[in-house]
């Protein structure tokens, strides 16, 4: 594929900055600061301190949002969701290309405008959902287009979270195996069915994409962490877990009885592969991506299209979860 130049022109390296630096956007600076090739140039948080204190451990400088804009040529922005839209525009509107923190906004409409601004300025816009990244989902994304897939079934359970929640648990967990399902199977759902307890905590979800059933579960409120992904295809299942980045195949099941000296017993045997999994931090490879796109002008791995789609699923879930039309979401 052929790419093209930025509108917006990049120095070399790339001055990199990041916004929020908080529990996320610190992992952002750590990486930045680890990374060849590009120049971590500052931080800025609405908390002085903070920012003052993590850019003396990672060996940059804590700036005014202004300040950094016209340092930078491309940021990380980790601030909470119900800021996402004022800080993207900001950005965008000094030309500067953004990677944004999944969800890409609070609001579809918002989320649309910030994909045409970035458009027409010719700016890189990504969106910040890191699991795209993980290596056992590349792995079996290279697997996918020669399996016949008949269901998905995710998982993305762990206990109550040791700091605020401001986002639904689907807006904050379930859009992760939204947006990977999506892109596995490259098609949007033609039905939804979602149901929720535990004051919203816990929720569940199928959704149908032609002949796919994907069933998706996120929970605040599991004693145990799990982070599972399973592909049912005609013949074999492919099991993926985010946490330990790895990949069984599971195939050429053989179920028998077996006679022997204490009578017949049932055995079920199968062949199990496990493909090869170049293991690396997630965030490391989402962040190199984004560093490219934007200074080759060549499409970032996760667009803003990509991000919009995700939150249309996620609010239509939000939708039946709650029983009630979210008066943050318009569409056209």
């Amino acid at each position: 594929m052929t790419t093209t130049e930025p509108t917006t022109p990049v120095t070399e390296p790339p001055r990199a900055g990041v916004i929020g630096v908080g529990a996320m956007g610190e992992n952002h600076v750590r990486v930045y600061s680890e990374s060849r090739g590009v120049e971590l140039a500052g931080i800025t948080d609405l908390d002085d301190e903070l920012a003052t204190c993590v850019a003396d451990e990672y060996g940059t400088t804590a700036r005014s949002l202004s300040t950094l804009l016209e340092t930078c040529d491309l940021v990380s922005i980790a601030v909470p969701t119900a800021a996402h839209y004022e800080t993207v525009r900001r950005c965008l509107d000094e030309d500067v290309h953004v990677l944004v923190e999944k969800p890409l906004t609070a609001r579809i409409d918002r989320g649309r405008e910030l994909a045409q601004l970035a458009d027409e300025r010719g700016l890189i816009l990504q969106v910040g959902h890191v699991e795209r990244f993980n290596p056992a989902v590349r792995t079996a994304a290279s697997l996918v287009e020669d399996l016949d897939i008949i269901a998905i079934e995710a998982q993305r359970l762990g206990p109550p979270i040791d700091r605020t929640a401001t986002d639904r648990v689907t807006l904050d967990l379930m859009i992760h195996d939204v947006d990977v399902v999506q892109s596995l199977l490259d098609d949007e759902p033609t039905t939804i069915s979602a149901t929720g307890t535990a004051d919203g905590q816990h929720a569940t979800a199928t959704l149908e994409y032609g002949d796919v059933v994907a069933t998706m579960t996120a929970s605040r409120v599991s004693q145990r962490k799990v982070r599972r992904l399973t592909i049912t295809a005609a013949d074999c299942l492919v099991e993926i877990d985010y946490l330990d980045q790895s990949v069984l195949l599971y195939r050429d099941s053989f179920p028998e009885f077996v006679s022997g000296e204490v009578g017949t017993r049932y055995r079920h045997e199968s062949v199990i592969e496990r493909p090869e999994v170049n293991n690396r931090e997630p965030l490391r490879v989402e962040l190199e991506s984004f560093v490219e796109a934007a200074t080759t002008g060549s499409p970032p791995d996760v667009t803003a299209a990509d991000g919009l789609r995700a939150l249309e699923t996620v609010r239509e879930i939000d939708r039946l979860v709650t029983g009630e039309a979210d008066l943050e979401v318009t569409t056209q």
